[in-house]
């Protein structure tokens, strides 16, 4: 079966200074608990902030090492999932579960990419 990474993508200046709620949290642990019975997940994080990270850059035969946060990205990788699913219907389907379990003030954008296997 093929497999799936899906990344999260969250406004992060929009986003509540103090994380998940309890509740949001409750919810995703029982959705997370759903989809590993079912098989389907293979790994999943959330991120720490743009601010504890950095960006290796390749320009012009050059590296470049940039320290967070990163105030030119509206939106930044927030967390990650890997499944397995039948196909990329059931991968997306997932994903729209997980995203509707977020109170409605949150910007989330979910972006699902089949991984390439030999």
């Amino acid at each position: 079966m093929p497999r799936f990474l899906t990344l999260i993508r969250i406004d992060e200046k929009n986003a509540p200074a103090e994380g998940p709620s309890p509740e949001l949290m409750d919810r995703m642990g029982k959705l997370l608990e759903e989809i590993t019975k079912a098989g389907v997940m293979l790994d999943t994080a959330g991120l720490t902030p743009t601010s504890d990270g950095s960006r290796v850059t390749w320009e012009g035969g050059q590296l470049s090492v940039t320290d967070g946060p990163f105030t030119e990205s509206k939106e930044v990788i927030g967390g990650y999932s890997i499944s397995q699913c039948k196909d990329k219907a059931e991968a997306i389907e997932w994903t729209k579960r997980f995203l509707a379990l977020h109170e409605d003030y949150w910007t989330i954008t979910a972006e699902v990419r089949q991984i390439a296997e030999d």
